[in-house]
């Protein structure tokens, strides 16, 4: 995880191709899409209820993770993105053979409460 957040925060498209699996899967629910479109100004990505291929996530993500967390959510790797101390977004991922297959990125507020999120602070350094 922290490998793709620095990768990411870098803009080092070539380092986030190497850490999205070729056939990888990112999925955002309507009020992500809402929220990044209405934060485009700001930064944040072009998102779409799917897109597909590490190129096209690789975009997504690169340069974009300065304000994200490392996170378990309901015990697996993720990351969170938090405004005035409160939880946005999640970023469900799925793992196979050390790369990353799916990203859903949750923003529904009923959906986040569902989850069990734990900020792992990363490491001063």
């Amino acid at each position: 995880m922290a490998a793709f957040l620095a990768a990411s925060r870098r803009g080092d498209f070539k380092a986030l191709l190497a850490i999205l699996g070729h056939d990888v899967v990112l999925r955002a629910d309507a009020v992500a899409v809402r929220m990044a479109s209405a934060r485009r100004a700001q930064g944040a990505p072009t998102l779409s209820e799917e897109a597909r291929g590490r190129e096209t996530v690789a975009e997504v993500f690169a340069g974009r993770a300065a304000q994200a967390q490392p996170a378990l959510i309901d015990g697996g790797p993720g990351a969170v993105w938090a405004l005035e101390g409160q939880t946005r977004a999640a970023f469900l991922m799925k793992w196979s053979e050390g790369r990353i297959v799916e990203i859903e990125i949750v923003a529904d507020p009923r959906r986040l409460r569902a989850l069990e999120i734990v900020v792992d602070p990363e490491p001063a350094g």
